[in-house]
């Protein structure tokens, strides 16, 4: 059954912006006089927003004196002057997003970065126009795996769960979207921690070109 809504992550899923969060990361670290981190051991540590991967940072470099919420200020001026210097969408993404809105079914965003951050990203990259809403870490009192941001999505557009797909790439999403009782399709090039059959979902897909007959939306 085609769905009436459908919730997308942002980085790992319709994004590939680990270079740009090395970068900031790295940079926050040189700051510190920490050595930099390699871009395969940073991409394990995003998905649970700024706070988490910057802490998660820090400890991997034993930046053992450094106030957290100083090197968070110093990550998002690192990264909010040019935060699409090498992030793309990936492949198919756009392809996928037209498909799915001609076929009637609302979109919108739900990620852990800040909003702001988020709307600013996808306006850069041409994709805001897909999402009739974009929530971010800081738009409410929780943020994933919480599943209550995706209430929230739910009752803001009065779906029922059952009527909802979740899109993401990670253990986080999957737990999101289970506690919200919303089916998870999950793009496998994300930035998840463990294997692709340890998280639950309707199906992993692995281009975005899949995306729409698995959501029936194969018809206009």
């Amino acid at each position: 059954m085609r769905p009436a809504l459908m919730i997308f992550d942002l980085d790992g899923t319709l994004i590939d912006s680990a270079a740009d969060l090395a970068y900031a990361i790295n940079a926050m670290l040189a700051e510190l006089g920490c050595e930099p981190l390699p871009l395969i051991e940073m991409r394990s540590m995003v998905g649970d927003g700024v706070a988490k991967l910057v802490t998660r940072a820090l400890a991997a470099r034993h930046c053992d004196r450094a106030d957290p919420a100083a090197a968070q200020r110093s990550f998002l001026r690192h990264y909010e002057s040019e935060p699409v210097r090498a992030t793309v969408p990936f492949r198919g993404a756009r392809a996928a997003l037209e498909r799915l809105r001609e076929s009637g079914i609302a979109l919108a965003v739900c990620t852990n970065k800040p909003a702001g951050l988020a709307e600013v990203i996808l306006d850069q990259l041409d994709l805001a126009r897909y999402f009739t809403r974009i929530i971010g870490g800081d738009s409410l009192p929780f943020r994933k795996p919480d599943p209550r941001v995706l209430g929230a999505i739910l009752l803001d557009f009065d779906v029922a769960p059952a009527c909802a797909l979740m899109v993401g790439d990670s253990e986080v999403d999957a737990l999101a979207a289970q506690g919200a009782g919303i089916g998870l399709l999950l793009m496998t090039h994300g930035y998840r921690r463990g294997p692709v059959k340890d998280i639950p979902c309707l199906a992993a897909l692995d281009e975005f070109a899949q995306l729409p007959a698995a959501a029936g939306a194969t018809q206009g």
